[in-house]
Protein backbone atom coordinates (compact mmCIF):
# COMPACT_ATOMS: atom_id res chain seq x y z
CA UNK A 1 0.00 0.00 0.00
CA UNK A 2 1.33 3.59 -0.60
CA UNK A 3 0.76 4.84 2.96
CA UNK A 4 2.74 1.96 4.27
CA UNK A 5 5.74 2.43 1.88
CA UNK A 6 5.22 5.95 2.51
CA UNK A 7 6.23 5.41 6.24
CA UNK A 8 9.13 2.70 5.43
CA UNK A 9 10.79 5.16 3.35
CA UNK A 10 10.42 7.80 5.97
CA UNK A 11 12.12 5.49 8.33
CA UNK A 12 14.75 4.61 6.28
CA UNK A 13 15.51 8.45 5.71
CA UNK A 14 14.91 9.25 9.85
CA UNK A 15 17.69 6.15 10.30
CA UNK A 16 20.31 7.90 7.83
CA UNK A 17 19.22 11.15 9.26
CA UNK A 18 20.40 9.84 12.62
CA UNK A 19 23.42 8.49 11.36
CA UNK A 20 24.69 11.23 9.89
CA UNK A 21 23.71 13.28 13.14
CA UNK A 22 26.25 11.21 15.16
CA UNK A 23 28.61 11.66 12.26
CA UNK A 24 28.86 15.47 12.30
CA UNK A 25 28.67 15.52 16.01
CA UNK A 26 31.73 13.00 16.34
CA UNK A 27 33.36 15.19 13.26
CA UNK A 28 33.03 18.01 15.50
CA UNK A 29 34.04 16.22 18.69
CA UNK A 30 37.39 15.37 16.75
CA UNK A 31 38.09 19.19 15.99
CA UNK A 32 37.56 18.65 12.51
CA UNK A 33 37.84 21.98 10.69
CA UNK A 34 35.83 21.55 7.31
CA UNK A 35 32.21 20.77 7.23
CA UNK A 36 31.33 16.73 8.20
CA UNK A 37 28.38 16.60 6.19
CA UNK A 38 29.38 16.37 2.95
CA UNK A 39 31.77 13.44 4.34
CA UNK A 40 29.05 11.90 6.48
CA UNK A 41 26.68 11.59 3.53
CA UNK A 42 29.26 10.03 0.89
CA UNK A 43 30.23 7.77 3.28
CA UNK A 44 26.43 7.01 3.45
CA UNK A 45 26.29 6.59 0.32
CA UNK A 46 28.67 3.72 0.36
CA UNK A 47 27.40 1.78 2.62
CA UNK A 48 24.12 1.31 0.81
CA UNK A 49 25.89 0.30 -2.66
CA UNK A 50 23.52 -2.30 -4.15
CA UNK A 51 26.19 -5.41 -3.58
CA UNK A 52 25.97 -5.42 -0.12
CA UNK A 53 23.93 -7.78 1.86
CA UNK A 54 25.29 -7.65 5.42
CA UNK A 55 27.77 -4.75 5.21
CA UNK A 56 25.20 -2.16 5.07
CA UNK A 57 24.22 0.71 7.14
CA UNK A 58 22.29 -2.03 9.63
CA UNK A 59 25.76 -3.52 10.51
CA UNK A 60 27.54 -0.03 11.07
CA UNK A 61 24.88 1.14 13.34
CA UNK A 62 25.08 -2.32 15.10
CA UNK A 63 29.09 -1.98 15.17
CA UNK A 64 28.65 1.86 16.37
CA UNK A 65 26.26 0.42 19.00
CA UNK A 66 28.61 -1.97 20.44
CA UNK A 67 31.48 0.43 20.08
CA UNK A 68 29.16 2.66 22.68
CA UNK A 69 28.82 0.01 25.11
CA UNK A 70 32.37 -1.20 25.09
CA UNK A 71 33.54 2.58 25.24
CA UNK A 72 34.87 2.48 28.91
CA UNK A 73 37.43 -0.09 27.85
CA UNK A 74 38.67 2.04 24.86
CA UNK A 75 41.92 4.25 24.98
CA UNK A 76 40.07 6.91 22.51
CA UNK A 77 36.60 5.74 22.08
CA UNK A 78 36.02 8.52 19.15
CA UNK A 79 39.22 7.36 17.26
CA UNK A 80 37.17 4.12 17.63
CA UNK A 81 34.04 4.95 16.38
CA UNK A 82 36.03 6.81 13.57
CA UNK A 83 37.37 3.95 12.76
CA UNK A 84 33.89 1.57 12.84
CA UNK A 85 32.60 4.39 9.94
CA UNK A 86 35.43 3.73 8.21
CA UNK A 87 36.29 -0.25 8.33
CA UNK A 88 33.63 -1.44 5.74
CA UNK A 89 33.29 1.61 3.62
CA UNK A 90 35.15 0.31 0.11
CA UNK A 91 33.24 -3.29 -0.28
CA UNK A 92 33.55 -5.17 -2.79
CA UNK A 93 33.23 -9.27 -2.19
CA UNK A 94 34.55 -10.27 -5.65
CA UNK A 95 37.99 -7.94 -5.08
CA UNK A 96 40.91 -8.14 -2.00
CA UNK A 97 42.16 -5.49 -0.08
CA UNK A 98 38.97 -3.83 0.73
CA UNK A 99 40.14 -3.30 4.31
CA UNK A 100 43.27 -1.43 2.57
CA UNK A 101 41.16 0.37 0.46
CA UNK A 102 38.88 1.32 3.49
CA UNK A 103 41.88 2.38 5.80
CA UNK A 104 43.62 4.94 2.49
CA UNK A 105 39.65 6.19 1.77
CA UNK A 106 40.00 7.00 5.96
CA UNK A 107 43.33 8.94 5.60
CA UNK A 108 42.18 11.15 2.52
CA UNK A 109 38.33 12.35 4.02
CA UNK A 110 39.58 12.33 8.01
CA UNK A 111 42.83 14.97 6.63
CA UNK A 112 40.65 16.56 4.17
CA UNK A 113 38.55 17.23 7.13
CA UNK A 114 41.33 18.52 8.84
CA UNK A 115 41.32 15.50 12.03
CA UNK A 116 45.24 16.02 13.56
CA UNK A 117 48.03 13.75 11.61
CA UNK A 118 48.01 12.03 14.97
CA UNK A 119 44.11 10.91 15.05
CA UNK A 120 44.28 9.79 11.41
CA UNK A 121 47.00 7.56 11.81
CA UNK A 122 44.99 5.97 14.78
CA UNK A 123 42.22 5.64 12.57
CA UNK A 124 43.99 4.05 9.15
CA UNK A 125 46.03 1.44 12.32
CA UNK A 126 42.86 0.57 13.54
CA UNK A 127 40.63 -0.11 10.32
CA UNK A 128 43.56 -2.10 8.98
CA UNK A 129 43.41 -4.17 12.37
CA UNK A 130 40.01 -5.70 10.72
CA UNK A 131 42.10 -7.98 8.47
CA UNK A 132 43.15 -9.83 10.95
CA UNK A 133 40.85 -8.98 14.13
CA UNK A 134 43.74 -9.87 15.88
CA UNK A 135 44.78 -6.81 18.48
CA UNK A 136 48.18 -7.00 20.07
CA UNK A 137 47.79 -7.57 24.23
CA UNK A 138 46.74 -4.27 26.04
CA UNK A 139 45.57 -2.83 22.55
CA UNK A 140 42.47 -1.15 24.08
CA UNK A 141 41.29 0.42 20.91
CA UNK A 142 42.20 -2.66 18.72
CA UNK A 143 39.98 -4.73 20.98
CA UNK A 144 36.94 -2.67 20.80
CA UNK A 145 36.85 -2.16 17.79
CA UNK A 146 37.33 -6.06 16.74
CA UNK A 147 34.71 -7.03 19.23
CA UNK A 148 32.04 -4.67 18.19
CA UNK A 149 32.89 -6.21 14.76
CA UNK A 150 32.65 -9.79 15.95
CA UNK A 151 29.50 -9.22 18.10
CA UNK A 152 27.39 -10.90 15.50
CA UNK A 153 28.87 -14.48 15.81
CA UNK A 154 27.24 -13.90 19.19
CA UNK A 155 23.67 -13.09 18.36
CA UNK A 156 20.98 -15.07 18.42
CA UNK A 157 20.38 -18.41 16.48
CA UNK A 158 17.90 -16.57 14.62
CA UNK A 159 20.39 -13.68 14.33
CA UNK A 160 23.11 -15.32 13.08
CA UNK A 161 21.41 -17.56 10.70
CA UNK A 162 20.29 -14.08 9.18
CA UNK A 163 23.70 -12.84 9.02
CA UNK A 164 24.82 -16.20 7.40
CA UNK A 165 22.26 -16.11 4.88
CA UNK A 166 23.47 -12.09 4.13
CA UNK A 167 26.77 -13.06 3.79
CA UNK A 168 25.97 -15.80 1.14
CA UNK A 169 23.86 -13.36 -0.82
CA UNK A 170 26.91 -11.25 -0.71
CA UNK A 171 28.78 -13.69 -2.08
CA UNK A 172 26.24 -15.24 -4.80
CA UNK A 173 29.05 -15.52 -7.76
CA UNK A 174 30.93 -17.68 -5.91
CA UNK A 175 29.71 -21.70 -6.72
CA UNK A 176 28.28 -23.79 -3.79
CA UNK A 177 31.37 -25.74 -3.20
CA UNK A 178 33.59 -23.52 -3.14
CA UNK A 179 32.15 -20.99 -0.84
CA UNK A 180 31.24 -24.26 1.57
CA UNK A 181 35.23 -24.71 1.27
CA UNK A 182 36.44 -21.76 2.28
CA UNK A 183 33.64 -20.77 4.67
CA UNK A 184 34.26 -23.86 6.87
CA UNK A 185 38.04 -22.75 6.47
CA UNK A 186 36.94 -19.38 8.23
CA UNK A 187 35.03 -20.87 10.65
CA UNK A 188 37.64 -23.46 11.99
CA UNK A 189 39.97 -20.58 11.89
CA UNK A 190 37.40 -19.23 14.46
CA UNK A 191 36.97 -21.63 16.93
CA UNK A 192 40.72 -22.25 17.10
CA UNK A 193 41.34 -18.84 18.66
CA UNK A 194 41.73 -19.20 22.42
CA UNK A 195 39.42 -16.31 22.66
CA UNK A 196 36.85 -14.94 19.99
CA UNK A 197 36.84 -11.23 22.13
CA UNK A 198 39.28 -9.34 23.95
CA UNK A 199 37.29 -6.86 26.26
CA UNK A 200 35.87 -8.35 29.37
CA UNK A 201 32.60 -7.46 28.47
CA UNK A 202 32.15 -8.75 25.25
CA UNK A 203 33.84 -12.15 25.89
CA UNK A 204 31.62 -12.55 28.57
CA UNK A 205 28.66 -11.53 26.58
CA UNK A 206 29.59 -13.04 23.28
CA UNK A 207 31.93 -15.81 23.53
CA UNK A 208 30.11 -18.80 24.29
CA UNK A 209 27.20 -18.46 22.26
CA UNK A 210 29.93 -17.27 18.77
CA UNK A 211 31.41 -20.19 19.68
CA UNK A 212 27.94 -22.66 19.52
CA UNK A 213 26.97 -20.48 16.66
CA UNK A 214 29.91 -21.25 14.74
CA UNK A 215 30.03 -25.15 15.40
CA UNK A 216 26.47 -25.36 14.44
CA UNK A 217 27.14 -23.73 11.19
CA UNK A 218 30.58 -25.30 10.48
CA UNK A 219 28.38 -29.05 11.07
CA UNK A 220 25.60 -28.21 8.80
CA UNK A 221 28.17 -27.23 5.92
CA UNK A 222 29.83 -30.61 6.37
CA UNK A 223 26.48 -32.27 5.83
CA UNK A 224 25.56 -30.48 3.21
CA UNK A 225 22.45 -28.43 5.01
CA UNK A 226 21.50 -25.15 4.25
Amino acid sequence: MPITEERAGDHTDDRADALLADWTALLHRCAATEDPEPYGRELLRRWAEPQRRYHTPEHLRAVLRHVDELAGHAADPDAVRLAAWFHDAVYRPDRSENEERSAALAVRALTAAGLPAARVAEVERLVLLTVTHRPEPGDRDGEVLCDADLAVLGGSPGAYAAYTAAVREEYAFVPEPDFRAGRADVLRRLLALPALYRTPAALARFDAPARANLAAELDRLASGGA
